[in-house]
């Protein structure tokens, strides 16, 4: 790889240790002194790997600072401790063994790092974050530091249990094939009351939508209490469902303040016939991982709504990249991941939204530098998550989004449905409208990207709701620069 500045590996291919007297004399030792660092480590195949985006400290050697991110994420501590020589230190001490500079980012280094398998809990993301993204990013060698990408090997992954539903159940459960999945928010996301939010339910539903959805921050609040909203909610599921003929799901959001009172909400939501119900990012991973449990045993799909992930997973140079997140969710076990829309109103650059999609999707997932990829990754049969875009997009975006993320995929549109000028069901019309006119156009041969906009209008000349919502949101975008995009460009293909 080609970068700014060249790293000198040279000066640290000897061998630290230089006998165990020097090696553990009382004092302070350098990170790459102590073996976090070695050039010449070839990874093994049970090796967990995670590159990270490192910004030394003025002065600081950047093969010294990829050391001290080995040694804190591991067995490290400031100063030598003679107790390591209780242990196989050499097997349990993380291995800094690659540095590069970043392309057209002075000052910045992708390292790489090879942690032993037996350093960590199976099955448990929680124990995977508390060494890789413990101290790490408080070090103060660093000016910042992110965790581009992660790699496990196939004899962790077989750890997890993973999604527990999957998309090709999923899809036999629900009967539907052959396009993506439609959905809505409703709006606002507070203050209705449990009728009226049942409303808002059954006319999206009824419109054609597939699923509605409870947003992130709707719980038990004093204008409507989590109940109101499940009976009410679920009467106007299974009216939509009469109605159409179509089987319909609306994302129950059972977050809550402790477990148990999430299982509670979980019971009562299976009770009342619920297909599926929502936790939010915040939960925590422990909290995750249990509730992925119970919908396994209970035939229940989990969708996710990644709340918070934006506080540490946009800036480029500090925090925790997406597609990590998304590897963990997998691994932890989500149904749906909303994974970003590239044409929306929130951050996401396409190429970087494509390869969160593809780590949710995959059987196997190449690297692929441009889309933020840095690892071949083999799942090994783990069930398989449907990203979910929403978030500012329309039915006048249809053949972007098909285009981009394919069938496996909901698309999600809030006030994209509620806000269409003849109400909730002429949005959702406007919605499947477009969907299905789309993917017919895919189906027939016809190039969407470039076609899109004109078999939108054509379709429009038979459906009143999907020219209405033409003529409110055709024109609206949402274009400013991406905060978090690929270093690397994609190589022009030869013709």
């Amino acid at each position: 790889m080609q970068g700014t500045q060249e790293i000198d590996n040279e000066r640290y291919q000897q061998r630290p240790d230089q006998g165990p007297k020097k090696r553990y004399a009382a004092g302070v030792l350098k990170y790459a002194q102590m073996g976090y660092w070695d050039g010449d480590y070839e990874p093994t195949d049970t090796d967990i790997l995670a590159v990270f985006r490192i910004t030394p400290q003025d002065g600081v050697d950047p093969i010294e600072a990829a050391a001290a991110v080995a040694g804190e994420s591991s067995t490290a501590t400031w100063t030598v401790v003679w107790t390591d020589r209780l242990t196989a230190c050499d097997k349990y001490r993380a291995k800094a063994y690659r540095v590069d500079p970043v392309p057209n980012n002075e000052g910045q280094y992708f390292c790489y790092i090879a942690y032993d398998l037996s350093l960590f809990e199976e099955g448990s993301i929680t124990n995977v974050t508390a060494s890789i993204i413990g101290n790490v990013f408080s070090f103060k060698p660093l000016k910042a530091a992110r965790l581009e990408d992660m790699r496990f090997p196939a004899a962790y992954v077989k750890t997890f249990a993973g999604p527990p539903t999957g998309i090709i159940v999923e899809r036999e459960r629900l009967d539907k094939f052959g396009r993506p999945l439609l959905g809505a928010t409703t709006k606002p996301k507070l203050g209705l009351s449990g009728r009226n939010y049942g409303r808002v339910v059954y006319e999206g539903l009824k419109g054609g939508l597939d699923f509605m959805k409870d947003d992130e921050n709707i719980n038990s609040q004093p204008f409507m209490h989590w109940r109101d909203r499940f009976l009410f909610v679920m009467d106007a599921v299974n009216k939509a469902s009469a109605a159409t003929g179509e089987v319909k799901g609306s994302y129950l959001n059972i977050t809550a303040g402790t477990m148990e009172e999430m299982y509670r909400r979980a019971e009562f939501a299976k009770e009342l016939g619920s297909v599926i119900v929502m936790v939010d990012l915040v939960v925590g991973w422990t909290a995750i991982q249990s509730i992925s449990h119970w919908c396994r045993q209970n035939d229940m799909i989990l969708h996710m709504h990644r709340a918070g992930h934006g506080t540490y997973t946009r800036q480029k140079n500090h925090g925790v990249s997406f597609r990590v997140i998304a590897k963990w969710l997998r691994l932890a076990g989500v149904d749906h991941l909303h994974a970003g829309t590239a044409v929306g109103k929130l951050e996401g650059d396409p190429m970087t939204v494509q390869g969160y999609y593809n780590v949710c999707r995959d059987a196997y997932t190449q690297t692929d530098l441009p889309r933020g990829i840095f690892f071949d990754q083999d799942w090994v049969a783990l069930r398989k998550v449907l990203p979910v875009a929403s978030g500012g997009i329309h039915a006048g975006q249809m053949h972007q989004l098909l285009e981009l993320f394919g069938d496996d995929a909901i698309l999600q549109f809030g006030g994209g449905t509620i806000g269409h000028p003849d109400g909730i069901q002429a949005g959702a019309v406007a919605n499947r409208v477009a969907l299905e006119s789309m993917v017919l156009a895919r189906n027939e041969g016809r190039n969407i990207a470039e076609e899109g906009p004109q078999i939108l209008k054509d379709a429009a000349k038979h459906c009143g709701p999907l020219r209405a919502a033409l003529d409110t949101w055709g024109e609206v975008t949402f274009n400013y620069q991406s905060t978090d995009t690929s270093d690397y460009t994609p190589v022009p293909s030869v013709a």
